[in-house]
């Protein structure tokens, strides 16, 4: 209960000001887009908030954490869509911006969200990186060669070298509930 709460408070307090607010403060008295706009909006916003709450989703029941510096997961989480891009939940958020932008037609909001994309990108390559590097190790290694920062690469998807959980120090650690690497699922594919 606790980890939902700290997942729950983080999401209104970062993504809410950053995707939600501080764009409805950009775009505020601008008039909606005709029913186009309003739909393709909608797609955007709906996309970019699945993205999030499925990344957030796996850091929560997979990695033990939250996407907080400061409570960050336990396991590297290489799952969902971690297996197409190492940062979807940077993307959702974006996608979400994007959606505000086009339902208000605010072209105000793409230049915050060229900012938003570029401190994100910073933040990444200087505290986020660095810090996966310090705690997983060649696990996180291995993976960044695997998958692409932003974009999904030729090898994106591909199974990881363990799909087991990891532990903080990158060692697998036991889960009865999954089957042995290497084992092949039920013939009925459940």
């Amino acid at each position: 209960m606790l980890l939902f709460l700290k997942n729950l408070v983080f999401t209104l307090v970062v993504p809410g000001t950053v995707a939600v607010y501080v764009p409805w403060l950009i775009a505020r008295g601008q008039p909606v887009g005709s029913l186009g706009y309003v739909l393709a909006s909608l797609v955007l916003v709906l996309v970019g908030g699945t993205i999030y709450l499925w990344c957030l989703w796996d850091f929560a029941t997979f990695g033990r954490g939250t996407p907080a510096p400061v409570d960050s997961p336990k396991r590297l989480v290489v799952r969902g869509l971690y297996r197409y891009t190492r940062n979807p939940m940077y993307v959702g958020v974006l996608a979400v911006i994007l959606g505000w932008a086009v339902l208000f037609q605010a072209f105000a909001l793409v230049p915050y969200a060229i900012a938003v994309g570029a401190v994100v990108h910073l933040f990444i390559i200087l505290y986020e990186e660095p810090h996966l590097r310090r705690v997983f190790g060649t696990e996180y290694e291995e993976y960044c060669s695997r998958v692409g920062r932003w974009l999904p690469t030729a090898s994106s998807g591909s199974a990881p070298a363990t799909d087991r959980p990891l532990s903080a120090d990158a060692q697998p650690v036991d889960a009865p509930d999954r089957p042995p690497a290497g084992s092949r699922p039920p013939a009925d594919g459940l």
